[in-house]
């Protein structure tokens, strides 16, 4: 794994834990950040090795968003930085092909919640929360945070999260389907990391093509999305891992994956 200073990259195994590591800014993304957590992402998604990833925040916080003095800045322009600085590792996360497990520690605030958010699964830490930070400062929700939340909360309650900047903790997140887990604070990393072992004992195959099924469920019709699963099943059922799992049921033993 490549050296950073902005992010940490640990692998353990078919693991990997990428953690936001600003931690005296409670890892508000500046530049170097975006940067460098973009290259992170892309050299795990592209390790066939790497079969779950686990997203992270060094220090007391996952992330208090953007660095407001360097978006709000004479010289900052956010549309370029919205789309071509972070929405390339948004989309990254989204249409990689293992899954992104986000482990929520304290604030995941702003463009922050949007990294939360983004991941396939999500456990939050039993004191963390999400929060819609922008009306305090007479901004919108970006980095894709408002598609999440509309589609995980529908219309009504999305706007309300966002117009009344409700700090939302741990427990109210699972109740509304904004995480998976709530897990003690003290225990966040290891129960993510167990899970991510977990999922990276699975086919690697089926992890992916059931999250890219599913991205494309979200925005595709009844019909559209019956041809697009026919396709994907297709890939899935003329694969060596198909072969094996079927062998290894019928001689009742472990299957040996190999993702492809």
């Amino acid at each position: 794994m490549s050296q950073y200073k902005t992010v940490a990259v640990e692998r353990r195994g078919a693991v990997a834990v990428v953690s936001l590591n600003r931690p005296d800014v409670l890892n508000a993304f500046n530049s170097a950040l975006r940067r460098e957590l973009l290259s992170a992402v892309e050299e795990i998604n592209n390790d066939a090795g790497i079969r779950v990833a686990v997203l992270t925040g060094a220090g007391r916080s996952f992330s208090a968003g953007a660095d407001l003095g360097e978006t709000l800045g004479p010289d900052a322009n956010v549309v370029d930085q919205l789309n071509n600085e972070y929405k390339p590792i948004l989309m990254a996360i989204t249409d990689a092909p293992q899954p992104w497990v986000s482990a929520v520690n304290g604030a995941a605030a702003g463009v922050g919640s949007a990294f939360a958010m983004c991941c396939d699964l999500s456990v939050m830490a039993e004191d963390a929360y999400i929060y819609q930070a922008f009306t305090a400062i007479s901004l919108i929700p970006d980095g894709g945070a408002t598609w999440h939340l509309v589609h995980t909360l529908g219309h009504k309650r999305a706007y309300e999260m966002i117009v009344s900047g409700e700090k939302v903790r741990a427990q109210k997140c699972l109740d509304l389907g904004l995480c998976n887990r709530v897990v003690a604070a003290d225990a966040l990393l290891s129960e993510a990391l167990s899970w991510a072992e977990e999922l990276a004992a699975k086919a690697p195959l089926s992890l992916r093509y059931a999250k890219q099924a599913l991205n494309e469920a979200m925005v595709n019709s009844v019909a559209d999305t019956i041809s697009n699963e026919a396709k994907l099943q297709h890939i899935c059922i003329n694969s060596e891992d198909a072969r094996e799992g079927v062998t290894a049921f019928m001689q009742k033993r472990a299957p040996q994956w190999k993702g492809c």
